[in-house]
């Protein structure tokens, strides 16, 4: 698993003080050029409406707010772990993990959640096994590839990649998200984020915050056309067999469910 990064030691020891400085955060962000520009980018995004654009890192902290930031340079120090070639085929990938946790945050709070800092992680972090795979198994892609192309009720997109490398990228994302210490329920659902059938399918009440949180990324995952851009697919087979079950969960109609798709693919998510 990749370490985090000294920055993130040092972030995290004042996330944990009773009152953190957002101060300090901010000039320790200032030190690494390329947190800078990420989190200078996000802040910039459609998504926060600002009319005019901010340079100042102090100023972004303060509007992002120290978990945000957290999350943001855990998500960037997984790049770092990557060799070029790796950063070169996943160049869509990273762009992707960003769409689709902009798009669990506005979904969260559409839908009222109260999870909104937990979904945005779980959208950012969700296939943070996806370049790690990669990194240990050149072929990867174009097993993830045929797993998205098989992808229905019988078989999850995750037991193609069991079957040919005896683990998939939700388990390693899972073990990454943990050593990270994320939230327990973000942690289970990166492990089940490909289980969403059988979940769904679980009429109990079993298990509220795992559903809650499946069912703001797997619309997200729709809405961004992750089947497109790591499974190179025309058509999203897994939403196929699940969205009907998500959109009942959150009370949604397919008529509401359009509209908020369009409305949020213009604010620039897609």
């Amino acid at each position: 698993m990749p370490p985090q990064p000294q920055i993130m030691v040092d972030l995290q020891m004042e996330q944990y003080m009773p009152d953190p400085d957002l101060e300090v955060i901010a000039r320790l962000i200032s030190q690494d050029p390329g947190l800078s520009g990420s989190l200078l980018k996000i802040v910039n995004s459609p998504y926060y409406g600002l009319s005019n654009k901010i340079a100042s890192i102090q100023r972004a902290v303060n509007l992002l707010g120290s978990r945000s930031i957290i999350n943001l340079i855990n998500a960037q120090s997984i790049k770092g772990e990557m060799s070029d070639d790796t950063i070169v085929t996943l160049n869509r990938f990273w762009d992707t993990a960003q769409d689709v946790a902009m798009t669990c945050l506005t979904l969260a709070k559409r839908t009222g959640s109260q999870a909104v800092d937990e979904a945005y992680a779980l959208g950012l972090f969700h296939d943070c096994g996806v370049p790690l795979m990669l990194k240990r198994f050149p072929d990867y892609m174009a097993v993830l590839e045929e797993a998205y192309a098989c992808a229905g009720p019988e078989c999850r997109v995750v037991d193609t990649e069991n079957r040919v490398f005896n683990t998939n990228h939700a388990v390693v994302g899972y073990y990454t998200a943990k050593s990270w210490r994320l939230p327990e329920h973000v942690t289970d659902a990166i492990a089940n984020h490909h289980n969403a059938l059988a979940i769904f399918s679980d009429e109990s009440t079993r298990n509220p915050q795992l559903k809650n949180l499946l069912a703001i990324l797997k619309m997200a995952e729709h809405i961004c056309a992750s089947y497109r851009v790591l499974g190179n697919q025309v058509d999203d087979h897994e939403w196929n067999s699940i969205g009907h079950l998500v959109l009942d969960h959150v009370g949604l109609s397919d008529y509401d469910f359009e509209n908020l798709k369009l409305s949020i693919r213009e604010l620039g998510a897609h």
